[in-house]
């Protein structure tokens, strides 16, 4: 299951270093996570200040 980053995302990129595999990058209004390369971690829930990091429905 990987995780979502919901439309509270404040765009911050505070989750985009955090991710050890690369998986998030800037969309349109808000930072996406790619489902094929989260490995479920959760290091980027952690770090988001505006809690918009969420468990996803599986990939």
């Amino acid at each position: 299951m990987a995780y979502v980053i919901t439309d509270d995302c404040l765009a911050c990129g505070s989750c985009q270093d955090e991710c050890p595999v690369g998986a998030i990058s800037e969309g349109d209004d808000k930072y996406v996570i790619d489902p094929n390369l989260c490995t479920d971690c959760g290091t980027c829930a952690e770090q988001c200040p505006a809690e918009a990091i969420v468990p996803g429905e599986g990939k």
